[in-house]
Parts: C-alpha cells; structure tokens; sequence
C-alpha cells in the first residue's frame, strides 16, 4: 500500500494512498470551534507522518484552509507534497456555483496566492453550475494545465452524465464523489466509465461523518438521519464483525475500514479528515494494517446492501 499512485493521465504522482481531507482545517463556516492552532498542528503532523496529498477548498472557510496550508508548506519540500483544491461558490453571486471559464481562472490565481505556491496539483470543479457546458468548462482548465499552473483536471460532485460531458475531449484526470461501505451507488453509475477512460477516483466522506468508525453503538441510532432504524442496527452488526477483524490486526474499526479503501483498485487515494493532530496519527496507522483478500472480501459483503 505504499506504492505510488498515478493521477489519470496526468503527470501527478502520489506516494502512497492515503491522504487528508482538510475541511476542518480553517472550515470556520462548515464547523463550530475549530481552531487554527488545530489546523496547523493536524496538517505538519499528516507530512511528518509520510502523507503527501492534501485536499482543500475555497469552500473551506472562504479560502482560509487555503491558506493555513500555504503556511505549513512553505517549511516543506514543495517537490513532495500533491496539492488539491477546489472552486466553483461564487462570492459575487452569493456563493452560487460558478463554472465559467472566467471564474475557474481567476479561482485557480487567487488560490495559488493563498496556498503561497507557483502551481496546484490537482484543481477540481468543486460543483457544477446550472448552464456551463461542462467541457468547456474542464477546456479551461486544461489551458491552465498546459500553462503550468495546475497539474492535473479534476470535476467533483458531478453526475455520471456531467462526467462524461465534462470527459468529451479526454481532459478529465480525475474525479472526487461522495462514495464510503454505505453509500456504494457510484461503484455501478461511474466505477465502470471511470476505469474505462482512465479517471482516477477520490472518495469524500470515507468514514460517513463518523458512523463507520465503530464508536457509535444502539443507543446512537436515530443520530444519522439518512439511515433508518433498521438500516443503523444493520450497519452496527456489520461494524461488530469488522471489530472482530480490526482485533486481529491490532487496530481499530476505523483504520481497519479505511484499509479497505487503501485496498480497493478502483481507488486512487482516500482522504480521510481530521479535527486533530491525533486523529491524524491514527489514520496513518490504517496504511500498516495488511488486509487478507477473504477479510477484504468479507468487509465488502457485509455492507453489499448499502
């Protein structure tokens, strides 16, 4: 699993699978009482700990997780680190998404002075707009990938139709969607077409806002509304068996799902996130725990329903 990981057709490569997702970094208007101090601390602690892609956003506190990021890698090996961000909410249009070619410009030059550096990795359309053709949209991108200011085109948050529309002329290296052990319904709508064009795949939410890290139990159900009762006692059942397999490794139930992720070929990196520089340090730990192809096997039976 550490092996590197190359970004679609781009020039982009990851040294391992495991990333970070930082919306609680700077995400002041996504999260009550989060700290900088936190941020800073969380972000230093993932590079130190061998992780090197970092996914971010304007969304994130309106660029402010942006920019703590820019900070803490201006103490790093820029050559090293894989930096994503994302764009499409508009503050001129009150935070409308805005897939413009012109707005996509401008978002990747404001973010690039945020993040203090000369090029982004990976720039995804955070979310699409009602009107832009897609592939026009994805063209300007790849005038700034040709120009050297991002690496690699990513969409996120798009409709296996808009992917394909986005994908018309083949520029589209990569693509982030909601995707976890309870929410597989991209594993059929866009795994297939994904492979078939050579898009890599990014999932948000691996650990379902916390329900699949095993510190829920009964008395916890009705907590995740998009679940029913019966659907949460289901789930907690199944988390009871990875909890037998998490022992056998020394793990815990978390570390042991995201190994699954790490394990999957159908994707590129997982980008957990974190509140903290501990929790940080835990999910690092997933990249130690060996799966067995039967246990693999066995946790994606047990959520196959889902």
């Amino acid at each position: 699993m550490t092996d590197t990981i190359k970004i679609g057709k781009s020039n982009v490569v990851v040294s391992n699978a495991l990333g970070l997702g930082t919306n609680k970094v700077g995400g002041h208007n996504l999260f009550g009482d989060l700290k900088d101090e936190n941020g800073y601390a969380l972000v230093k602690e993932a590079l130190n700990s061998g992780i090197s892609l970092l996914d971010t956003a304007f969304a994130y506190g309106n660029g402010r997780s942006e920019e703590i990021i820019g900070d803490v890698i201006a103490d790093y090996d820029r050559s090293k680190i894989v930096l994503a961000t994302k764009a499409a909410h508009d503050p001129s249009r009150g935070g409308k998404f805005n897939n413009r070619p012109e707005f996509l410009k401008q978002s990747v030059d404001d973010a690039l002075k945020r993040l203090k550096t000369d090029y982004i990795d990976i720039f995804y359309i955070h979310f699409p707009d009602e009107d832009t053709p897609k592939a026009e949209a994805v063209g300007a991108l790849s005038e700034l990938k040709d120009a050297g200011k991002i690496r690699a085109v990513g969409v996120s948050n798009f409709s296996p139709a808009q992917i394909k529309e986005a994908n018309a002329d083949g520029l589209v290296d990569i693509a982030e969607d909601h995707y976890n052990l309870v929410h597989r319904e991209v594993e059929t709508s866009e795994f297939p077409y994904l492979k078939e064009n050579q898009i890599s795949f990014v999932p948000y939410f691996p650990l379902a806002s916390g329900l699949l890290t095993g510190k829920y139990d009964a008395d916890s159900i009705g907590k995740f509304k998009q679940f029913s009762a019966a659907e949460q006692q289901s789930i907690l059942k199944a988390l009871d068996q990875v909890r037998a397999i998490a022992d056998g490794h020394q793990a815990t139930v978390a570390q042991t799902i995201l190994a699954w992720y790490l394990n999957n070929p159908a994707i590129s990196v997982v980008i957990p996130g974190a509140r903290t520089a501990d929790q940080v340090h835990s999910n690092v730990a997933a990249l130690n725990v060996a799966l067995s192809s039967s246990e693999y096997d066995q946790i994606d039976q047990l959520f196959k329903n889902f």
